[in-house]
C-alpha cells in the first residue's frame, strides 16, 4: 500500500482566449492517481470540502480506483488559479486551508501498516497541517519507503528560509526525493543543484532525482556518485505544463514498487541501484511526464499507454 499525504484543490485554468475550465488537481492528490493508474495500490490522505469541487475531486480520485480513507469536511476546497502562458507553462495563484485535524487517527494507522508514504508540496511545507505530515513520516520511516517532492510554491510559502527550513526537518527521514532544479536554486540559491542533491544524500536520502526541463533528468545515489545519472526528456508537442512533475513523481514511485523497492528495505535498495538501472527508471518516468504535458491538465497516463509510448522509443 503506498500512502500519499498532502492537498487536493481544483486547479481553475485560464487559457487566452478560452473558456475557463475546472480540473481536479494539487501534487500529492495527482501522484496518487498517477500511481493507481499504473497499476498500483494507492490510498489518499488530504482534505477537500463538502462542496461542488470537492465533489469533482471525490469522483476523479474514485474513477481511478484510488482508496479514500478520509472525505470531505465542512470546509471550503481549497482553489488553485492556473494562467497559462503563451508557451504552456502555468503560473499558479492560491487558496487554501490546509488542516488535518479529520485524519488524525488514519495518519497515525498509515504510518504504521503503509510500505511506501509519499508527501511534498504544499502540505509538507504549510501549517498547520505540515506538523502532522512530518510526524506521520518520522514514524512511518523504518517500515517504509518514504518519498518527497518538495515541489515550492513561493505565492503560498513565499520566504525561502522558511521553505528550506521544512525541507531539512523532512530529507532525513526521507529515502527519495524527487525536485526540479527550479525547487533547488530557490531553496539553495548559492549553490549549484547538483551540490544539494548531494547535500540531501549526506543528510539522509538514497535517491535524488532532479528535472530540468528541456534538459531532462539527473539522478544520484551512492552506486552512481559522484557523477550521477542523466537521461533526455521525452520530447513532444507541450500542451501545458499542467501535472508534469506530478505524473514523473508517480511513475518513479510506480518503477520502485514494480521491482519490490518498498518497506523496510527500500533505502538500502534505493542506495545500490545501477547506472543502467537508474537510466531504465528514469527513462520511465520521463516518457510519463511527457505524455502529461502532451494533452490539457493534469491527466497522467495508464500502464497502458505507458507501456505503449515506452514500445515506441529506439530501442
Amino acid at each position: 500500500m503506498l500512502t500519499v499525504i498532502g492537498e487536493a484543490l481544483v486547479d481553475v485554468v485560464n487559457r487566452p482566449n478560452q473558456p475557463q475550465q475546472a480540473h481536479p488537481g494539487g501534487s500529492p492528490m495527482n501522484v496518487a492517481v498517477g500511481v493507481s493508474r499504473l497499476g498500483h495500490e494507492a490510498e489518499f490522505i488530504g482534505r477537500y470540502g463538502d462542496d461542488d469541487y470537492g465533489s469533482l475531486i471525490d469522483e476523479h480520485l474514485r474513477a481511478s480506483n484510488v482508496n479514500l480513507p478520509v472525505g470531505a469536511d465542512g470546509k471550503k476546497t481549497s482553489v488553485a488559479q492556473a494562467n497559462i502562458q503563451p508557451n504552456g507553462a502555468a503560473e499558479y495563484e492560491f487558496d487554501i486551508d490546509w488542516s488535518l485535524e479529520q485524519a488524525a487517527g488514519e495518519l497515525e494507522y498509515a504510518a504504521q501498516r503503509s510500505t511506501a508514504v509519499h508527501i511534498g508540496s504544499i502540505g509538507a511545507m504549510l501549517e498547520p497541517g505540515a506538523s502532522a505530515v512530518l510526524e506521520t513520516i518520522a514514524a512511518a520511516g523504518e517500515r517504509a519507503l518514504v518519498s518527497y517532492d518538495p515541489n515550492c510554491r513561493p505565492s503560498i510559502v513565499p520566504d525561502a528560509s522558511h521553505a528550506r527550513a521544512w525541507a531539512e526537518r523532512i530529507v532525513p527521514h526521507t529515502d527519495l526525493i524527487k525536485a526540479s532544479d527550479e525547487d533547488l536554486l530557490w531553496l539553495y540559491p548559492h549553490r549549484t543543484v547538483e551540490e544539494t542533491a548531494k547535500a540531501w544524500l549526506k543528510a539522509g536520502a538514497s535517491l535524488v532525482v532532479v528535472t530540468r526541463g528541456s534538459m531532462g533528468l539527473w539522478a544520484i545515489n551512492k552506486a552512481a556518485a559522484p557523477t550521477g545519472v542523466q537521461v533526455p526528456a521525452h520530447r513532444v508537442e507541450v500542451v501545458d505544463t499542467v501535472g508534469a512533475g506530478d505524473s514523473l513523481m508517480a511513475a518513479l514511485l510506480a518503477a520502485l514498487l514494480d521491482r519490490g523497492i518498498e518497506g523496510a528495505s527500500a533505502a538500502g535498495k534505493l542506495a545500490a541501484l545501477t547506472a543502467e538501472e537508474l537510466r531504465e527508471i528514469l527513462t520511465f518516468s520521463a516518457v510519463a511526464a511527457g505524455i502529461t504535458v502532451s494533452r490539457a491538465g493534469a491527466n497522467p497516463p495508464t500502464r497502458t499507454e505507458l507501456d505503449a509510448a515506452l514500445a515506441e522509443l529506439p530501442r
